[in-house]
């Protein structure tokens, strides 16, 4: 059993990054929109500074109060679309209830969408074509060809199906020539679903969730849950300590130090694609 450490892939491809923005003319600059006082909203930020920081990109955070009109956050957005010195424009989830999500992502230039949640973005991704895309999703992607793992012909089980992660993940796996399935919170019997699979992912936000009855071959195991408990620790959607003991357990992402921190690098990676027209192994290679 190995331990797939996002970790250290996101420290090699930083050092890459922090090179490419140093032969541009200008500094990129990324835009964050933080609307309330959402606590773990606020260390996500905090953390997303700190590594544009360190990779050499500027980093502009733009908190707005709790009570910011949707007229307001819609009139900011547009500002920093129009601005030619901004190269990537995040809004920071989730917002206020009054707030409406689809509507302000959506106002979002699809060129700075360094989330790559636009409609226009998602839909260049699923029809395999060049675009901003999720940081998890594509942050995975990277993980899975840096340790080797292979995709093509492979039976990959998705447990979640959130546009964030699950939906997009599914997408970039079936280009990679995968065959994939979505599991959900729905799904029935879920162990049986799981036991034919050669990856699992895990995007389900249920603390333990993938057990040792969940493995029926060998199988890498790749876990984006983070899940705070009742005592404060973090967990993710599996059980780390019995699978990485399981004889079918061929590799296995700890939490943290697994996915998060390639979740942040694509994040830094983005505003080059979207700033320059460069890339840093954006595009993967598509399967009939």
């Amino acid at each position: 059993m190995i331990w797939l450490s996002g970790k250290e892939l996101a420290r090699e491809r930083r050092k890459v990054l922090r090179q490419k923005l140093e032969l541009l003319p200008q500094p990129l600059c990324l835009a964050v929109i933080l609307v309330g006082n959402n606590p773990a909203s606020e260390i996500y930020v905090t953390a997303k500074e700190r590594a544009a920081k360190k990779a050499g990109l500027h980093s502009r955070v733009l908190r707005l109060p709790e009570d910011t009109s949707a007229n307001a956050l819609t009139l900011l957005i547009d500002g920093l679309n129009q601005n030619p010195g901004v190269h990537g424009v995040l809004l920071q989830l989730p917002l206020p209830p009054h707030l409406d999500m689809a509507r302000h992502l959506q106002e979002i230039d699809p060129q700075k969408d360094v989330d790559g949640f636009h409609p226009v973005n998602v839909g260049k991704m699923t029809l395999g074509l060049p675009a901003l895309t999720p940081c998890t999703p594509l942050g995975i992607m990277h993980l899975i060809r840096h340790y080797q793992i292979p995709l093509e012909g492979k039976n990959v089980a998705v447990v979640g199906k959130s546009n964030i992660v699950g939906r997009p993940m599914a997408q970039l796996l079936m280009h990679a020539g995968a065959t994939v399935t979505i599991c959900h919170s729905l799904t029935a019997h879920l162990p049986e679903h799981l036991r034919n699979a050669d990856i699992i992912i895990s995007a389900a936000g249920s603390p333990d969730l993938i057990g040792p009855e969940c493995l029926g071959r060998p199988v890498y195991l790749i876990d984006v849950g983070i899940n705070r408990l009742a005592d404060g620790a973090v967990c993710g959607d599996m059980q780390t300590q019995n699978l990485a003991t399981h004889p079918h357990c061929l590799g296995l992402t700890p939490v943290p130090g697994g996915v998060g921190p390639m979740t942040i690098q694509v994040l830094l990676e983005n505003p080059l694609y979207a700033g320059s027209g460069s890339r840093i192994d954006q595009t993967l290679p598509l399967h009939p």
